[in-house]
């Protein structure tokens, strides 16, 4: 594995993450000052506002803050923007809104805040103080409030793959620290902080990978209405894998906040009742249908526009454009164009009034940021990480950024980094392929960003029957190397014309269950014509 260990301890921590391991949260830029400030308004009983953003790392780590602060006797009010009217983060009409519905003593500014300058100065100057909690990258000067905990504004700090939900989780671990609760267990908080890493796609390294998997533990016994339902609706089995909380879970939570508001994520996680658990599951799991037709819509334009405009040999970037593209669609939009053409992508809807919003992915070798930063003239606002970000901008400079960012794109990428190529990890005989192989390889679960799924290389592979579609869409396979047979999927290759056998292939194997028993299942990533050996 390629995971540059320099010792026996750092391979032992790796495969068996101990929460015993975490470390000191006063460790994050400002977490004492935000602790005083925090215990503070808890003793003079102010009016706390959690001011979150409307995806599930936002969502989630507005729960936890949430019921952290009701274990000290608080009952904060609770507020999220709205995508389509409001726009991310602490935008002037959402702050607007916020203030005049609360009039908050202390406003909790969480996975937003770090460019909200002059946002945050007004906040200040109607009598709140200010907290943010945030991971997105900062900008050159960083707003004046009580504290800025944000692993990113030291570049210094070990803890830059934490997303908010994980600088929440340390900032519990702080108060408690410094007064503790009885009966408040943050371990089984450990679920919420699961679902906002994985679906916020931060590197499951360090503490994250603590976080995942013994957060994936928590989800698969949370004693949350909310989240059991949720689990039930999406057809997700224990034990609960990232892909689960990634393709499953993750969307549904997502869901409500890209087509209209975030409540009902929100109310999901937090609801005793089971009553309205079931509602709530049923509302996102049909939320996440809409999103689906919807990005499908936007998807299909903009295949229309990429067949017209995009030329691979000249291009290192793509900018797709519509009226009335759905903005809470954008960003997998330009996944799924960022992944199938492998080029960083931008994808953006402009409404009647000509105001575009634009949602971008990058590819390895490329800060978005940093990019969007050589082309800031013609934007009105952007911000993100350097994978995924998001921007305004009028329609009469979209031909000037379009070529700006392509020009920036072709500086910053080499012809090597525009060529897609898997990286293979090893190579297997079927022989090798045992239960033994299984256990050790779940040993480097979870898988993610940082940490990714193993690739394997099988040499000389032949069908050992007929390929079997499923849903018109996956292929079974029953495979032979020698002696030795495999059951295979191959997912979306039901219309591919496979070439004739033997093949090399690249796989990934998974533990699967069936009729009680676990068994290895390889899944193919890539099939070829198996190539002559010298």
């Amino acid at each position: 594995m390629r995971k540059g260990f320099a010792t026996a301890e750092e391979v032992e921590a790796f495969l068996r993450p101990r929460l015993s391991s975490l470390s000191d949260p006063f460790l994050l830029p400002n977490v004492q000052a935000a602790v005083e400030r925090v215990l503070g308004a808890v003793d003079r009983h102010e009016r706390i506002v959690l001011f979150g953003d409307y995806d599930v790392d936002g969502v989630t780590s507005i729960a936890l803050l949430a019921e952290m602060l009701r274990a000290y006797g608080e009952t904060p009010e609770l507020f999220l923007p709205l995508r389509m009217e409001e726009g991310y983060g602490l935008s002037r009409e959402s702050t607007e809104r916020c203030l005049e519905q609360h009039h908050p003593q202390l406003l909790i500014a969480v996975d937003c805040g770090t460019s909200s300058i002059a946002e945050i100065a007004d906040i200040r100057q109607r009598g709140a103080d200010v907290i943010v909690l945030d991971h997105h990258e900062p900008k050159s000067a960083l707003p004046e409030c009580v504290a800025i905990v944000n692993p990113k504004i030291d570049p210094d700090s070990p803890f830059h793959y934490l997303c908010s939900v994980g600088i929440v989780f340390k900032l519990c671990h702080a108060l408690l620290k410094t007064r503790p609760v009885d009966g408040f267990d943050l371990k089984s908080k450990l679920d919420l902080v699961a679902l906002g890493t994985v679906a916020d796609i931060v590197p499951l390294r360090g503490e994250n990978r603590i976080f995942v998997q013994r957060g994936a533990i928590e989800i698969t016994r949370s004693t949350r209405p909310g989240l059991k339902k949720l689990i039930e609706v999406s057809g997700v089995r224990p034990p609960i894998l990232t892909e689960d909380i990634g393709f499953r879970l993750g969307p549904r939570l997502n869901a409500a906040g890209r087509l209209s508001t975030a409540e009902k994520s929100l109310q999901l996680l937090l609801t005793k009742d089971e009553g309205d658990a079931a509602a709530l599951a049923d509302f996102l799991d049909n939320q996440n249908r809409k999103r689906q037709d919807v990005e499908k819509q936007v998807f299909l334009a903009a295949e229309e526009q990429i067949a017209r405009e995009f030329d691979p040999v000249r291009d290192a970037a793509i900018i797709v454009s519509g009226r009335g593209w759905h903005p809470g669609v954008l960003g997998i939009v330009g996944s799924r164009i960022s992944r199938k053409y492998h080029r960083p992508a931008i994808v953006i809807g402009f409404d009647e009034s000509a105001i575009g919003k634009g949602s971008g992915r990058s590819i390895e070798g490329l800060n978005l940021v940093e990019a969007l930063d050589r082309c800031a003239e013609s934007l009105e606002k952007f911000g993100g990480h350097e994978m995924a970000a998001g921007l305004t901008i009028r329609e009469d400079k979209i031909d000037i950024f379009a070529t700006c960012f392509r020009r920036v794109a072709r500086e910053l990428l080499s012809d090597e980094c525009l060529q897609p190529c898997l990286r293979i990890d090893h190579e297997l005989l079927f022989s090798d392929l045992n239960p033994d192989l299984l256990h050790w390889h779940e040993m480097l679960q979870p898988f993610g960003n940082g940490n990714p799924h193993p690739l394997f290389f099988a040499r000389e592979v032949e069908p050992a029957s007929t390929p079997r579609a499923v849903k018109d869409k996956h292929l079974i396979l029953r495979l032979r190397q020698r002696n030795y047979h495999q059951r295979a999927i191959y997912f979306d290759a039901a219309v591919t014309s496979l070439p004739p056998a033997p093949w090399d292939i690249a796989f990934r194997i998974r533990a699967d269950e069936y009729e009680g028993e676990t068994r290895l299942e390889i899944q193919i990533q890539a099939l070829r014509k198996a190539a002559a050996i010298n």
